[in-house]
């Protein structure tokens, strides 16, 4: 924990979307010691709220989807495959060089011909994927026992990209991370 507080410790990490991951993700990293932000849209109203009970303050730590983008260095994308599609040219103009763009599912990057989800060059594409729901990496999280996550390098701008993805693995409570490919993971969840 100590090295992934390291490698982090300049980071805002921006969690899109208070829905399903959201919520256990940012609170698994914000009680590990990381600077983390949300990011939801107020037409959402039950997750705008239950992200305020949840502690997050509007315009310090909870902001819509574009400002928070914006504030964040790693942007971690959390709502569904259909939403990513429609939330990505808002995220995509807010990116800056050394940014990275993280998923816990690989389904927008692998079918991105159709979801038109195309990462700039200039930014890291990494994935952690918990293998199981919100709740569970919540709960886990709490009880000490974390969960298993695979990981996946898409894209290298920075040479840090498995560094900060390993990182954020053991931030979001991982008890074992084990490599794959964004393809990897996207055909095993699809027939498994």
């Amino acid at each position: 924990m100590s090295k992934a507080r390291k490698v982090l410790k300049n980071e805002t990490i921006a969690i899109i979307g208070y829905g399903v991951q959201g919520p256990a993700q940012a609170l698994n990293l914000k009680d590990n010691g990381f600077r983390v932000i949300i990011g939801q849209s107020k037409a959402f109203k039950k997750d705008w709220d239950r992200a305020r009970k949840d502690g997050w303050v509007p315009g310090k730590t909870l902001f819509d989807i574009e400002e928070a983008a914006s504030r964040g260095t790693i942007i971690q994308i959390l709502v569904t495959d259909a939403a990513q599609r429609v939330i990505w040219p808002k995220i995509k103009k807010c990116l800056k060089p050394g940014d990275a763009v993280y998923f816990s599912h690989g389904f927008s990057i692998v079918y991105k011909d159709q979801t038109k989800v195309i990462p700039p060059d200039f930014v890291d594409v990494i994935m952690v994927a918990p293998k199981g729901s919100g709740t569970s990496v919540r709960r886990n999280f709490l009880s000490g026992a974390g969960i298993n996550s695979s990981y996946a390098v898409f894209q290298d701008a920075t040479g840090h990209a498995e560094e900060r993805c390993l990182a954020l693995g053991i931030g979001v409570g991982s008890g074992y991370l084990f490599p794959t490919t964004f393809e990897g993971e996207v055909y095993s969840d699809l027939t498994g």
